[in-house]
């Protein structure tokens, strides 16, 4: 093997044209054994191996991109929020399907920003990603339609989808927070407060909607209501306000940081209100009375919509552009007003 004469390219990363000549054959062989044809005889497949391994050779993806029929075998996924639990989750079970399926997963955070999101929109199409799992940031950027196609197939989740003709896989954030609004009140609540995000997201609108549909349905009027729970401390703000005005005797936490943010608020006070909140979270069974969630199953999610997107790389159109998939109440005893409580300071 002429390895001492493919060496003489000095610091640079070695080329095909390298391996071709430490291995004695010709470059369109080396070439066609990258790209993983197998009609090379085997002598020569071990000569270009051995090339390869001694030349410690890296396909240059980046140049290989720009010839048709490419795949990189990688799928984007752009969320709102990694630190958040809840994306953390979707973003693992995406992996694990696509995994399962021969690609590897990128993920970014759009922090809710437009302009953010449409710069990982730009990153991930220049890169060549085989398609795109996007929720829609709270603050929009540009239109999709402003984008050049071809584009890679696109998946929505979470959020509906804003580019036509995509498929979105969506939960029942409505009709989850609909149940939990009138489990309150079935057990006696009568102001029941609305701890949430901004009505900007698509998520936080749907289970007011739902809280409002619930109360309506049993004849109450809405109780306290707050958008400004963005983040944990935010509600462990807006929580402890209620309880010193004494203005709720119920609270429905539209999310998981809205959640921790009224239990800490109660062990700030050394007491509590009946509470569901929506989306279950770890703590939630480690305090007590455990916390009653409306869970929705938030890996299902992520699963279904790597699925859909391999499904179209793969010809298949999806059946539904849009998928909901339902939710689940899970009474554990702090919807009820007399439940014992041992809420010792939880961690910052």
């Amino acid at each position: 093997m002429n390895a001492e004469l493919a060496r003489g390219a000095g610091d640079r990363p070695p080329t095909m044209r390298d391996v071709a000549t430490a291995a004695g054959v010709g470059l369109k062989t080396v070439s066609r054994y990258v790209n993983g044809e197998t009609n090379i005889a085997d002598p020569l497949r071990v000569r270009i191996a051995e090339a390869i391994e001694l030349l410690g050779y890296r396909r240059n993806l980046a140049a290989a991109s720009i010839r048709p029929g490419w795949t990189s075998k990688v799928i984007g996924l752009i969320t709102s929020d990694l630190a958040n639990p809840y994306y953390s989750t979707l973003a693992h079970a995406a992996e694990s399907v696509a995994w399962q399926a021969g690609y590897l997963l990128t993920t970014f955070s759009s922090e809710e920003d437009g302009e953010r999101h449409d710069l990982a929109v730009d990153r991930l199409i220049d890169q060549r990603v085989d398609a795109l799992l996007i929720v829609p940031p709270r603050n929009p950027g540009r239109a999709w339609s402003q984008l050049r196609p071809p584009l890679p197939p696109v998946v929505f989740l979470d959020r509906p989808a804003v580019l036509d003709g995509a498929p979105a896989v969506l939960a029942d954030n409505a009709g989850g927070a609909r149940e939990a609004a009138i489990e309150l009140a079935r057990n006696g609540a009568r102001r029941i407060a609305f701890v949430g995000d901004s009505q900007q997201i698509y998520t936080m609108a749907e289970r007011l909607r739902g809280y409002l549909d619930g109360l309506a349905q049993v004849g109450l009027t809405p109780g306290p209501i707050s958008h400004a729970a963005h983040s944990q401390e935010e509600a462990r703000g807006v929580v402890s306000g209620l309880l010193a005005e004494g203005a709720a005797d119920a609270i429905f936490a539209a999310n998981n940081r809205a959640a921790m943010g009224a239990l800490h608020a109660f062990a700030d006070s050394g007491g509590r209100l009946p509470m569901i909140a929506f989306d279950d979270f770890e703590a939630a069974e480690v305090v007590r009375p455990r916390i009653s969630v409306v869970s929705q199953d938030v890996a299902r999610m992520g699963a279904l919509a790597t699925e859909i997107a391999i499904r179209i790389l793969q010809g298949t159109p999806p059946v539904s552009d849009r998928t909901v998939l339902g939710t689940r109440l899970i009474l554990r005893g702090s919807e009820k007003p007399d439940s014992p409580t041992i809420l010792d300071r939880l961690p910052e």
